[in-house]
């Protein structure tokens, strides 16, 4: 599938294009957990042990996620899959409202769980990009997926006012009012995907491409093979474990670290958006780079970048706006170690195998997350902020020479 003829590419960026516009509204859900969630953690459970208990949550909960989906998505393709996930994650927006109006700690970590679900599809909306692209572009059309998670993510945070608002008109607690929007937004995701995702990019491309049929219980070990027998696809599995790991515990932490400091709540929720729009804003510029410099070259640029993030931020202390910069160059980072990674994953392994690979990769780039929010709040209280950025930058120094040895001799084997 190398070129594809016309009526295929229409199919292609109409597929691109909802996509896309899902990614605006599931983005919104998702920006307001991570930042609104570390907050309600610590008012509920009444200590900031638990400050990053939201954090994982959702982390472990796109981890389960993803395993669940990736099966569904061999069986039946993009659509349903996508759109189930949505569904789960509306759910967790309304127990987020009910968790904070009753005042239930567990309910909390059940909503967050739930969200996860969306944190999944916002990851798994990427390779469904690439279902129908023509090699020389999946970098671009992955990229173009991760990048308009911006307008949502970066809304998310910055929805905490007129949340306080609709809050105050439902006579709901003001931090829970975020997720009534989030609730709305994560509704018409639904529609986008539902209604727009016809026909399924990933069931076009086998009746394009026949690879034979997909066993209907796809194993993890299947796809765990695929990645550890194609080292190019293991070296960016690499990258991107080691860069979410270090984005999600950082990221966790920095609310709580400004809130040390005095930062009001508005300055907390700029620092989250400004970080995310680092995830997000510079993606067709990964994806980009992926394509005509290669994909390992920008994953270990990313780690590099991480790296010097991590201690940006961590070494900060009371200086909010060192702090800012800090995220913003780690979300920087983590956008070219996902992206580019995620291309040469795409890439590398064989199509008859590729869906069972992304959803291995998924679900491991989430539980690496839900262990970096774990670890993040012990080292929190055990070694400080600063402490938590050089333990991660020093991972970071850590994957760059072995992403590079990995990496080296390994070409693209996909067609």
């Amino acid at each position: 599938m190398t070129t594809l003829a016309p009526a295929i590419k229409r199919v292609q960026r109409r597929t691109v294009l909802f996509l896309t516009l899902a990614q605006v509204f599931s983005g919104v859900a998702t920006g307001a957990a991570f930042s609104v969630g570390s907050l309600l953690a610590v008012d509920l459970s009444g200590s900031e042990a638990w400050a990053g208990s939201v954090s994982t949550t959702v982390t472990l909960g796109a981890a389960i996620a993803s395993a669940l989906l990736i099966r569904l998505a061999v069986a039946r393709g993009r659509r349903i899959t996508l759109s189930a996930g949505l569904a789960a994650a509306l759910i967790g927006a309304v127990l987020m409202i009910a968790a904070a109006s009753t005042r239930q700690f567990w309910l909390l970590l059940i909503a967050s769980l739930l969200i996860g679900a969306g944190t999944s599809v916002n990851l798994q909306a990427r390779f469904a990009a690439t279902d129908l692209s023509e090699p020389r572009h999946r970098g671009r059309d992955l990229s173009l997926i991760v990048w308009m998670s911006t307008v949502g993510s970066v809304a998310g945070p910055n929805l905490i006012a007129p949340g306080q608002s609709i809050a105050e008109t439902l006579g709901i607690p003001d931090l829970s009012g975020v997720f009534v929007i989030s609730a709305v937004a994560m509704v018409l995701g639904f529609l986008v995907i539902w209604i727009g995702l016809r026909p399924d990019p990933l069931l076009l491309a086998r009746e394009l491409e026949p690879i034979g049929a997909p066993p209907a219980r796809p194993r993890f070990r299947d796809g765990l093979r695929a990645l550890a027998q194609h080292r190019r696809a293991g070296g960016a599995l690499v990258a991107m474990v080691v860069a979410h790991f270090a984005m999600v515990a950082v990221m966790a932490m920095t609310p709580v670290h400004l809130l040390h400091h005095g930062a009001e709540i508005t300055v907390i929720g700029l620092t989250i958006s400004l970080h995310i729009a680092g995830m997000f804003a510079l993606s067709p510029v990964m994806g980009l780079l992926a394509d005509r410099i290669g994909a390992m070259t920008v994953a270990a640029g990313g780690l590099l970048i991480v790296l010097a993030a991590a201690l940006i931020a961590g070494l900060s202390g009371p200086d909010a706006v060192l702090t800012t910069i800090g995220l913003v160059l780690l979300g920087v980072g983590w956008s070219a170690a996902t992206v580019a990674g995620s291309t040469a994953i795409v890439d590398s392994v064989p199509r008859d195998v590729v869906v069972a690979a992304q959803g291995v990769a998924d679900t491991t780039m989430s539980l690496a997350g839900a262990l970096g929010g774990v670890l993040a709040g012990l080292f929190l209280a055990w070694i400080g902020y600063a402490g938590l950025g050089i333990v991660c930058a020093l991972l970071a120094a850590v994957a760059i020479p072995v992403v590079i040895v990995v990496m080296r001799g390994a070409r693209p084997q996909a067609a």
